[in-house]
């Protein structure tokens, strides 16, 4: 799952070192465009449904946050 969400995020923008960012919303690293694109490559790619209270950084600011969010999700919680 961390290595699909990578891919992701890579395709997205390639020149972040996305393994050892930990504040990429909150340093403003990702943008808003990014976020919509990379959520609607989560919710396609993992068959989930991020909704707009998921949408907070701490749930964007690493690719941790992002595998816990898209776990927390798959699994239904």
């Amino acid at each position: 799952m961390k290595e699909k969400i990578l891919e992701i995020l890579d395709d997205i923008n390639s020149d972040i070192d996305y393994e050892t960012e930990t504040a990429l919303i909150d340093d403003g690293i990702l943008d808003s465009f990014d976020i919509v694109s990379l959520v609607s490559e989560l919710n396609s790619c993992f068959d989930i449904n991020i909704t707009v209270v998921d949408l907070v950084p701490d749930n964007f600011n690493s690719v941790s946050a992002m595998t816990a969010l898209v776990e927390r999700l798959s699994n239904g919680n």
